[in-house]
């Protein structure tokens, strides 16, 4: 079980390393005026001290153990932490096989494992819907929009 403690402090700390990388990064574009104004990264730096500050905040919150919802003592049960997993972890296979595979081959993959897997359709309406979600991609990207979408390790190998 994951207290709401726990949860809130590993979210301010998250949060506020993204806003040091956010302010370090910003040191390299300038911050304050040059000759031609407002130097470029002025405005990030300022975002990232508010984001770090917000964290702070937060992980001052969390620590102490103060807010609205302080007296709940377990922010995520090992149920809906399955239920979490069984959305995150195709979500992850998904993004990690796409440089292999491509996004259409990827994407028929995923759609095809989150609709019959856990049995929200029929393996029959599964696999049309997922030979349709490439399809439309492909139709929407390649030939509408003409932005080619990652074809993978596996397409350049036959050539595609």
């Amino acid at each position: 079980m994951i207290s709401r403690r726990a949860l809130e402090i590993a979210a301010a700390v998250l949060t506020g390393i993204f806003g040091v990388v956010v302010v370090v990064s910003s040191l390299d574009n300038g911050i304050g005026w040059s000759s031609a104004g407002v130097d470029a990264g002025t405005f990030p730096f300022l975002t990232g001290i508010i984001i770090v500050l917000g964290s702070l905040y937060n992980l001052g919150q969390g620590a102490l153990g103060r807010g609205t919802l302080a007296i709940v003592r377990v922010a995520v049960t090992p149920s809906e932490l399955r239920r979490l997993a069984g959305l995150f972890v195709p979500a992850a296979i998904f993004v990690a096989v796409i440089p292999m595979v491509g996004m259409y081959l990827a994407s028929a993959a995923y759609v095809f494992a989150v609709l019959a897997l856990p049995r929200r359709r029929s393996v029959l309406s599964a696999l049309v819907i997922a030979a349709a979600t490439p399809l439309a991609l492909y139709v929407v990207f390649e030939r509408m929009f003409h932005v080619s979408l990652p074809h993978g390790a596996l397409a350049a190998a036959f050539g595609f």
